[in-house]
């Protein structure tokens, strides 16, 4: 098997594993709406702890070793996330149909990036995506429950939904990963610097921006603790890699 395979492989199996715990959030919040309300912003801390941990302790040295301007490319993948999420802040102001659809439209586009991501990562090396992987697929879960329910709040029909969120938030990550991964493979060291540089700004900005303040939205009782329990995990990983 030659290292392309192998990488190739690794990608298969944590954009499709994504693809499952998505489904599974997703079908949870189906089968018992209450219980998923209630846990998934334990589930959100704890991803934000691997991505906060494992870029800034993992990726993003390894960026910077490849090319000294990755952190021009961090704070450009930083700014993205941001004014993509100003834009469809702005847009899920119109009536409750238009919320649920904006959201999907975000949401796909989200999903769509975690599968570049794992492309990416994976490209530079087994460890690093890994790191990456955990978070991303932790929180892959709280996602499926949020894209669920934003579409029942944007007028669709349970078994809609149910459909719905899958084909977007859920599908589309392994997509990603597969469109990308011929072009992220063939990258030069130099590219693929810069290319890990965006990554690491993203999964800042999901991390920080996205997962932490919606969990405080609702604070539950040592939420924090899984947080903590997320960074504890991709230190872990990291100093035992050897």
């Amino acid at each position: 098997m030659t290292a392309n395979q192998n990488t190739f492989i690794w990608v298969a199996i944590f954009a499709l594993t994504a693809m499952v715990i998505n489904s599974l959030g997703i079908l949870l919040i189906y089968k018992n709406k209450a219980w998923a309300e209630r846990s998934k912003e334990y589930f959100m801390c704890f991803a934000s702890g691997v991505l906060i941990a494992s870029p800034l302790t993992g990726a993003f040295p390894q960026a910077i070793a490849k090319n000294p301007n990755a952190g021009l490319a961090a704070l450009a993948g930083f700014v993205f996330m941001f004014l993509s999420n100003r834009f469809i802040k702005h847009k899920t102001k119109q009536p409750e149909l238009a919320f649920g659809i904006i959201a999907l439209e975000g949401i796909g586009i989200h999903s769509f990036i975690d599968g570049i991501i794992y492309a990416v990562t994976f490209s530079v090396s087994i460890m690093t995506g890994v790191l990456a992987g955990i978070g991303l697929i932790v929180h892959e879960f709280a996602e499926g429950i949020i894209t669920f329910a934003f579409l029942v709040k944007g007028g669709l029909s349970d078994k809609k939904a149910i459909t719905y969120a899958f084909l977007v938030a859920a599908l589309t990550t392994p997509v990603g990963a597969f469109v990308a991964y011929p072009f992220v493979s063939r990258l030069n060291s130099t590219i693929l610097g810069l290319a890990l540089g965006f990554v690491v700004g993203v999964m800042i900005y999901v991390s920080a921006s996205h997962l932490l303040p919606q969990a405080r939205e609702n604070e539950r009782e040592h939420a924090y603790i899984a947080f903590f329990m997320g960074v504890g995990l991709a230190l872990f990983i990291l100093f035992t890699k050897g």
